[in-house]
């Protein structure tokens, strides 16, 4: 949305080379290669950085190896193959410290406008700058279920930890690592635990450590597993079900939802960047990750639109290069017109 804002105003707002809506690992790499070109970066989170992995359940073990999640070629050095996700946690807080990036935490973006280059309005400032990086993930916009009683309280789509369900008929909707890693959690903690998956077998991007030992407990009788099978309707203390094609009724006291999640597309719209509707993926120049909007840019898992299985951080963090690089060249070419 174009905006026009005179002197006075321009004056008052924090200036910066380039803002960085969003402090995940892939916006913390964008932060740290822009600063390589001598250019300043601020990066705007409304949580402390990498806010999605303190989300993450908290004993999860990443699939990618260390050295797949490490960023501005600053190693993260575990004993392990694959990190934790409090060894990811301490990893990046080093990044920041050794790199010098500027962050802004607890600071959420609420609007950007178009002049002269970008004016992002937050929670506690405005700022000018002449480029912009969304960087904005997907972990906090969940898929709902779009069935009755969804907006129970008892409905949840984050997983932390098993031990406030012990003794509790606990139902996991999903058949991916997140509802596995849930289901596995849950089953240790003394629920009694029901699967509810979609498909007819399990998924193939299961961590394929995990899998011999859910499967185990599912031949055991210890977690039941419901294939193709889909939630009806949720109330207080039941959740209905068609399971192959037969209904079913499951005393219950908690579901975990964990069906995926997906981008801001809302936010990225305001922004002017397009949006394909049937992927939700944005409209962006895969070389320079430049969207349609001249000097804005995407980084990481919004990238992929609503396939969030396409983009991770071992790829992700590549885009801070591709962004850096092309501002780098747009400076080169603007001083050349001079």
């Amino acid at each position: 949305m174009e905006k026009k804002c005179n002197r006075q105003e321009l004056a008052l707002m924090e200036k910066t080379d380039v803002v960085i809506i969003g402090g995940g690992p892939c916006g913390l790499s964008a932060a740290i290669e822009i600063k390589k070109t001598g250019m300043q970066a601020v990066v705007i989170e409304k949580g402390n950085v990498v806010n999605a992995i303190y989300k993450y359940p908290t004993h999860q073990t990443f699939f990618s190896s260390s050295e797949r999640l490490s960023i501005g070629d600053i190693p993260f050095i575990t004993e392990e193959r694959k990190p934790k996700r409090n060894q990811a946690l301490v990893y990046y807080r080093n990044v920041v410290t050794m790199s010098g990036i500027d962050v802004r935490a607890y600071e959420t973006a609420l609007s950007v406008e178009k002049e002269d280059g970008f004016i992002v309005t937050t929670t506690k400032g405005v700022y000018h700058s002449k480029y912009l990086v969304a960087a904005t993930g997907y972990y906090d916009q969940p898929n709902v279920l779009e069935v009755e009683g969804a907006e129970l309280p008892k409905v949840m789509h984050y997983f932390k930890e098993g031990h406030p369900y012990f003794n509790q008929d606990v139902l996991v909707i999903g058949g991916k690592n997140s509802a596995v890693d849930a289901a596995l959690e849950l089953h240790k903690a003394g629920s009694r635990v029901t699967v509810s998956y979609h498909g007819t077998s399990y998924s193939k991007s299961i961590k394929p450590w995990i899998l011999p030992e859910f499967d185990g407990l599912v031949r055991n009788g210890e977690i039941r597993m419901l294939f193709d099978s889909m939630v009806d309707r949720i109330t207080e203390d039941t959740v209905e079900l068609t399971a192959d094609d037969r209904k079913e009724f499951i005393r219950n006291d908690f579901v975990f939802a964990m069906i995926g999640y997906h981008p801001n597309h809302e936010f990225l719209q305001s922004m002017g960047i397009g949006i394909d509707p049937a992927t939700g993926r944005p409209e962006f120049d895969e070389k320079s990750m430049e969207t349609g909007v001249e000097g804005l840019f995407i980084a990481g898992v919004i990238a992929a639109g609503n396939n969030a299985n396409e983009i991770f951080i071992e790829n992700g963090r590549f885009h801070g290069q591709q962004i850096a690089a092309a501002i780098r060249a747009k400076e080169l070419g603007q001083q050349e017109k001079r």
